[in-house]
């Protein structure tokens, strides 16, 4: 595992998504990368690199956040890091299947797909998948109802929408906090 190369990542995101407050920033990219790092501890095989690059640069090219085209971010990165072509498309095709919104119902076909999705995936339940929501929201003009609608059109469903073992279970006190969340919002404002 190249160090510098991990390194470097972490600092483009910080230039990246600096300025950025709505749950998409630099953070978010970390948590995911520990995630997924926690993950493919618990996979027989998988190339360690490749997720790890992966789950940094997932939202580098994000259609909610650039008007990027075939990962031009993510490649420009890998490209002055001297990541050889085809690791770099390895890469992007990773990054390519984490997306919710784009590969709904879709199981990635690679065991570096299938754990970063999960780690993303993690990272939107729970509190920090609250707190992400509203920030989310909040920067984008939702009211907290349409924000609370968001937990029912795509962060329940998460819990079953995750391929590896490790994952479901990380997910579940999350999924729980989620459900607990919920019923303390419709208590207080009286549903």
């Amino acid at each position: 595992m190249n160090e510098k190369i991990i390194d470097s990542a972490k600092e483009y995101l910080e230039e990246l998504f600096a300025g950025r407050s709505d749950g998409h920033e630099a953070e978010h990219s970390i948590r995911v990368f520990r995630n997924a790092g926690n993950i493919a501890r618990h996979e027989r095989e998988c190339d360690l690199e490749i997720v790890l690059l992966a789950a940094l640069l997932h939202d580098a090219d994000d259609h909610k956040l650039f008007q990027t085209e075939n990962n031009a971010n993510a490649r420009a990165f890998l490209l002055r890091e001297n990541v050889p072509e085809d690791r770099i498309e390895r890469i992007c095709e990773v990054i390519n299947s984490v997306s919710f919104s784009q590969n709904r119902g879709k199981i990635p076909h690679t065991p570096e797909g299938r754990i970063v999705q999960d780690a993303d995936r993690l990272d939107a339940i729970g509190a920090i998948g609250i707190a992400r929501t509203f920030a989310y929201g909040g920067k984008h003009g939702r009211s907290m109802q349409e924000s609370i609608r968001h937990f029912y059109d795509k962060l329940l469903l998460l819990k079953d929408e995750l391929n590896t073992t490790s994952a479901i279970e990380m997910a579940a006190s999350r999924h729980f906090f989620l459900r607990d969340f919920l019923s303390e919002w419709d208590e207080e404002i009286g549903n």
